[in-house]
């Protein structure tokens, strides 16, 4: 198949023809914010009690298996038992206790300081993109391919997919190590959650159904 002649007449110069991005280019990302803003119409945020909920019977049924399989070892059924053993497995029960509540405080302090997970907008959504830390990126509703929910252990996650895949790929090396596990699982690691969530599930489904009318796959 023979080419087709180049049309006569003056040429424009080099500078003003189309160019060609060079190799390894990416296209730029959606605006990135430290924090999503509360502005937009429907936000949803972290609910810490929602959470205690949860966590804290947990923490409480470990601590009571540990101190009880303590205490089989510490205190044998016959008469070398002292009061002493008793005082040695309650200082260890409260100990684990502060331990492992510690860590639980840490850990509800650390997913819910980062200001909402979640605003939409008739024009697009501000998502998270660490699961940690408030850091967010905005997809306007035609950058994004679907919105689905799955489960994560106790929890279950809001999870979305944009159209093009590189738009997490300059989101920083302590983000993309912060999301990994999100995105081997569920391809993606903008997350929010919905169990945990100060909103309830239908409410958010069908908020985000509404506002982005029928631009976008949600299941």
């Amino acid at each position: 198949m023979t080419q087709p002649p180049t049309p006569p007449g003056p040429r424009p110069p080099e500078w003003q023809r189309p160019q060609v991005p060079p190799g390894g280019y990416q296209v730029p990302p959606g605006p990135v914010a430290k924090r999503i803003p509360e502005d937009l119409p429907f936000v949803v945020r972290h609910s810490k009690l929602k959470r205690a909920a949860v966590m804290v019977p947990i923490l409480l049924l470990l601590v009571l298996v540990l101190a009880c399989a303590v205490a089989r070892l510490a205190l044998p059924d016959d008469a070398d038992s002292t009061s002493g053993d008793a005082v040695a497995v309650a200082f260890f029960t409260v100990c684990m206790l502060l331990v492992f509540g510690a860590a639980v405080t840490l850990q509800i302090a650390l997913v819910t300081s980062g200001g909402p997970v979640l605003a939409a907008s008739p024009a697009g959504l501000w998502i998270k993109t660490r699961p940690t830390r408030g850091q967010a990126i905005w997809l306007p509703w035609e950058s994004v391919e679907r919105i689905s929910r799955r489960r994560w252990g106790l929890e279950k996650l809001l999870v979305v997919t944009p159209r093009d895949p590189r738009a997490e790929g300059s989101l920083g090396v302590f983000t993309a190590v912060d999301a990994s596990l999100l995105k081997l699982f569920y391809g993606s690691g903008f997350t929010a959650p919905l169990t945990f969530a100060d909103r309830r599930e239908t409410e958010i489904m069908t908020a985000l159904t509404q506002l982005s009318s029928g631009r976008i796959s949600i299941a």
